[in-house]
């Protein structure tokens, strides 16, 4: 029973965590397409989008939880551990690529010379860390469907 609210909890972290990095990549295109003034003002629509960090935590804390519960018990884990990578691969992608540019930038309140660059490689830091989350989310879904056929 553990194991199941474990991976209740999990999967609601999970999609919350999916959440922002979705918005981000599906706004992405048209967000390319604007000229400085215009991307700082959209921009704002992301003020206070740091909380989501909260998410983050509860997943990789409950997908580590859930496998290590899922390795005791002999259960498959490795989907659960290729999960919790994922969402560690969006923290790696976060720090290394999106970080050093919201500070370059002061949180897109000011724009620098080479904006457009970075723009580019903070829209994809964000298009990385949706395709992990997804990753993330399709992953736990398929060793629930395991765990359920058993």
């Amino acid at each position: 029973m553990a194991i199941y609210g474990l991976r209740v909890i999990s999967f609601i972290f999970v999609a919350l965590a999916f959440d922002p990095a979705g918005a981000h990549f599906f706004s992405m295109f048209n967000k390319m397409k604007l000229d400085g003034t215009s991307y700082l003002a959209a921009q704002r629509a992301y003020d206070g989008w740091s909380l989501f960090g909260i998410v983050v935590l509860g997943a990789l804390l409950s997908t580590a939880a859930l496998a290590v519960l899922l390795y005791r018990s002999g259960g498959p884990f490795g989907l659960v551990v290729l999960a919790f990578i994922s969402i560690g691969a969006t923290q790696l992608a976060f720090w290394t690529l999106t970080y050093p540019i919201n500070q370059a930038t002061r949180n897109w309140t000011d724009l620098p010379e080479n904006w457009e660059l970075l723009r580019r490689q903070w829209e994809y830091s964000h298009a990385i860390a949706a395709g992990l989350n997804a990753l993330a989310l399709l992953v736990l879904f398929i060793s629930a469907l395991r765990a359920a056929g058993r």
